[in-house]
């Protein structure tokens, strides 16, 4: 099949296109940066230069494809750190030159990258983003098929909580405890992903993805036994101290109250509402797995 991929060579990005021109299908990457073309080339795929925010690119490059991968990447959108930023339309901006360029393009299926949290408007965060991606692509022509793929929250999140334990010997955040929540590893979502797409396309489909399930204190208890520091900590803090420290390091105001929303949802449980109405098949990395390459990184 011809695919094209959006997202560049990311996390999930580089081990799909691997995946799918290792089973032999005709693969496009679509990368804003120029210096990407040699990787992407030297993996067998095409690579073609442009921007999310350049509905007149993206249709010529989706056209003649059998199916299209989108992402929402956030290169290009200004930073977290940037306090005018308005992600929210950055957001709407891309949905709908996604679906121009679908409809200009002819193409009729879609794999599109989404997030847990996206089934509903209201008391998910900075979730909310992909709820209005997913809402915009609805309104392509029925016979446009659609698989919309939730990840939840990944592995490599855990990276940001390095600063605190080598700072402060601890993970915190403003959520936590013993009740168990689901996390993903990018190789699974890149490998159900690749497998989805050799699947039948009918109408529109939700697909959650996990790898496991572990509560904050056994997600501390597992990466302190990787790097060495065995008695680490998950520290809960007031989600209004949270934000505080987060607009002092000068976050994006309407991000790091989202943040702090989100994680209310996570602590309560209400996030994964109707994920646990449609649980997944586990991945195969597990947390344990991912650790490994945390330790590695945070001792190099």
């Amino acid at each position: 099949m011809n695919i094209v991929i959006t997202g560049s060579l990311g996390n999930i990005g580089k081990p799909l296109t691997q995946e799918l021109v290792q089973k032999g299908h005709a693969v496009t990457v679509i990368s804003r940066k120029e210096e990407r073309k040699n990787e992407i080339e030297a993996m067998g795929a095409k690579a073609a230069i442009g921007a999310m925010q350049d509905a007149g690119f993206l249709a010529a490059t989706f056209k003649g494809a059998d199916i299209v991968y989108l992402m929402e990447s956030w290169e290009g959108m200004g930073s977290l750190f940037d306090r005018d930023a308005d992600f929210v339309a950055a957001f709407r901006n891309i949905g709908n030159n996604y679906k121009q360029a679908v409809e200009q393009s002819g193409v009729k299926r879609i794999v599109h990258l989404s997030s847990i949290g996206a089934h509903t408007d209201k008391g998910t965060g900075s979730l909310f983003l992909h709820h209005t991606v997913e809402n915009i692509l609805q309104q392509l022509p029925g016979d446009v098929a659609i698989k919309f793929m939730r990840p939840v929250s990944f592995y490599t999140n855990i990276f940001r909580y390095m600063e605190t334990i080598r700072k402060q010997g601890a993970i915190i955040q403003s959520y936590g405890g013993d009740r168990k929540e689901p996390w993903v590893s990018p190789l699974d979502i890149a490998a159900t992903v690749a497998a989805e797409m050799e699947k039948p396309f009918n109408g529109r489909t939700i697909h959650y993805l996990a790898s496991e399930e572990v509560s904050p204190n056994e997600v501390a208890e597992i990466i302190g036994e990787a790097i060495g520091k065995p008695d680490l900590k998950w520290l809960v803090i007031p989600g209004e101290q949270m934000l505080d420290h987060m607009l002092e390091a000068g976050m994006n105001e309407w991000i790091a109250k989202g943040l702090v929303e989100m994680q209310a949802a996570q602590g309560s449980g209400s996030l994964y509402e109707d994920y646990y109405k449609n649980r997944p098949v586990m991945g195969k990395v597990k947390l344990a797995d991912f650790a490994k390459e945390f330790a590695f990184i945070y001792h190099k």
